[in-house]
């Protein structure tokens, strides 16, 4: 399973680089258009993750995740057939509410197949999908090289080409046990035990609303940075793709190791007051690029994107221990779905932070690392009572990595 990250994303990072030129020269939309477009289609991949995770409650996750796999991969082959705009809407819609729900599934099978290793188990995962990420992209470059129509379509035949490997790779893996589906060994029938349901628990709630804040780092390296770099600082305007490369490395060779620390629930949950201090410093680094000089800018951007990076890391170890182990292990599933939406109110709400932190200077950016620091503090308080359940107890299995 740990391969199909490592083909899922190298096929995204094909689409990622030219969804947007391809929707715009090669199926003639405006940009109002594509905008609406994209706003669409991942208002509807909202609803992914909770669809995606109640199903796996019920049913074998690996045909499940298969399913998903295949419906994005139906997806992106029908954008090659039309041009339509209502039809682009709409199967672009189906691609992201796989997108989502397939995103969830993955870290279920990784709670379950690997019990008290998840979190090594999930970092190796992520840094095979930014290796994948990175091939996909410097494979999409080069054709963008040749600017032509066939070159766009054959980088969306192959994100759907990459869809169908990795359907392929998980139905040869192993299906890891599944607490919500336990068969009774005894001849007495046992009574049916009723999974919790995330939408009633207060607390799950609230962490998952904090969660929505701290996955903010995403919007700083996708609209954050290259707009205030390009804008508000004399730094070169090609440091840009450089900070980018910075933090693809950085999560390529330090996630695993990073991973050990937040290695139980408890060790995770201490490491929310030094992310906290993170993500302070890197807002305060990101207004001191403002500073006068081409060099001391530089230096101030890359010092805020190391420190973006850093904090993106351990907030993902802290936050695959702490979804899991405080959700029941009946409702697993539905638990995981609804904390997915976390992702997906960041994805709307990030650009409109980190463009307000732009528009208010200096200081709209160390309001931004403070803001995101106090959140920290707030969700080490918010689940600190719910840290004496016990994680998932599921031994580890053995997976086919083929």
């Amino acid at each position: 399973m740990l391969w199909v990250a490592f083909v899922d994303r190298t096929g995204s990072g094909l689409w990622a680089a030219v969804s947007v030129l391809y929707f715009t020269y090669v199926a003639g939309l405006s940009v109002a258009q594509v905008g609406t477009l994209v706003a669409l289609a991942g208002a509807v991949g909202i609803a992914g993750a909770p669809v995606g995770g109640r199903i796996a409650d019920r049913f074998p996750l690996t045909r499940v995740l298969i399913v998903f796999q295949v419906l994005r991969a139906l997806a992106s082959a029908a954008l090659l057939t039309t041009d339509n705009y209502a039809l682009l809407l709409v199967y672009s819609a189906v691609g992201s509410f796989g997108d989502r729900s397939a995103n969830v599934l993955t870290k279920l099978y990784a709670a379950r197949v690997a019990g008290p290793d998840r979190v090594r188990y999930q970092a190796v995962s992520r840094t095979l999908a930014n290796a994948g990420w990175a091939v996909g992209g410097l494979a999409a470059a080069a054709a963008l090289a040749l600017a032509t129509t066939a070159a766009y379509q054959w980088l969306l035949a192959g994100d759907a080409l990459s869809f169908v490997g990795a359907a392929l790779v998980t139905a040869r893996c192993t299906e890891p046990p599944s607490p919500s589906r336990t068969v009774a060994t005894s001849k007495e029938p046992a009574p049916a035990e009723r999974p919790g349901s995330p939408w009633k628990d207060r607390t799950y709630l609230a962490y998952v609303a904090t969660e929505s804040v701290l996955f903010m780092d995403d919007a700083v390296f996708k609209v954050g940075i290259p707009l205030w770099a390009v804008s508000a600082t004399d730094a070169p305007h090609g440091l840009v793709p450089l900070l980018m490369v910075l933090n693809n490395v950085m999560v390529v060779g330090l996630q695993v190791p990073l991973a050990r620390f937040g290695a139980t629930t408890k060790a995770a949950h201490r490491l929310l007051l030094p992310l906290a201090a993170v993500f302070a410093a890197a807002g305060v680094a990101m207004a001191a690029s403002a500073v006068h000089g081409a060099v001391p800018a530089s230096i101030c951007l890359t010092v805020s994107a190391a420190a973006f990076t850093l904090a993106e890391m351990i907030h993902a170890t802290v936050s695959w221990e702490l979804s899991i182990a405080l959700a029941p292990d009946q409702a697993q599933g539905a638990y995981l779905g609804v904390h997915g939406l976390a992702q997906s109110a960041q994805r709307s709400a990030g650009p409109l932070a980190v463009t307000a932190a732009i528009a208010t200077g200096p200081v709209g950016w160390t309001a931004f690392g403070a803001v995101i620091a106090v959140t920290c503090c707030v969700q080490h308080r918010l689940v600190r009572d719910r840290l004496p359940r016990p994680a998932l107890s599921v031994p580890p299995v053995t997976v086919s990595e083929h």
